[in-house]
């Protein structure tokens, strides 16, 4: 199942030729996921709660083609593996039919103190039906 987020792209996004900066790729991925996990019915509010969060370990990003100003953008995030501590997901953002960014990456459960904990059976479970 591919989870998809429209994104506009606003004045602040982008430099002074209208282009989108290439560091807010990132942020568009990061509200992809965060609405792709809640769309799943996982809590990360609870999870905090419980000392769990999940934190980004890795990245592999590949810019293919600029958005600019006013673009209407679609970030389309899909499950690649679950493990026992972590995540591995695939996300792209597209204007249309042609896709400007894509990445692979990795998400590791950390408890309060920053170290790999086990991501909860019941999260998994939802991860596993995505």
């Amino acid at each position: 199942m591919t989870h998809q987020l429209p994104v506009r792209v606003y004045y602040e996004d982008t430099d002074l030729a209208g282009i989108v900066y290439y560091a807010n790729y990132l942020k568009f991925i990061e509200r992809g996921r965060s609405e792709w996990v809640r769309a799943l019915g996982v809590d990360q509010a609870a999870l905090q709660r419980q000392g769990l969060v999940f934190a980004v370990r890795r990245v592999a990003a590949d810019y293919l083609s600029s958005a600019r100003y006013d673009d209407l953008l679609d970030v389309r995030t899909e499950l690649l593996k679950v493990g026992g501590a972590s995540l591995m997901v695939r996300q792209g953002v597209w204007r249309g039919d042609t896709q400007l960014f894509r990445a692979d990456v990795t998400v590791a459960m950390v408890n309060e103190n920053g170290r790999p904990a086990r991501i909860p059976a019941d999260i998994r479970r939802l991860f596993g039906q995505a």
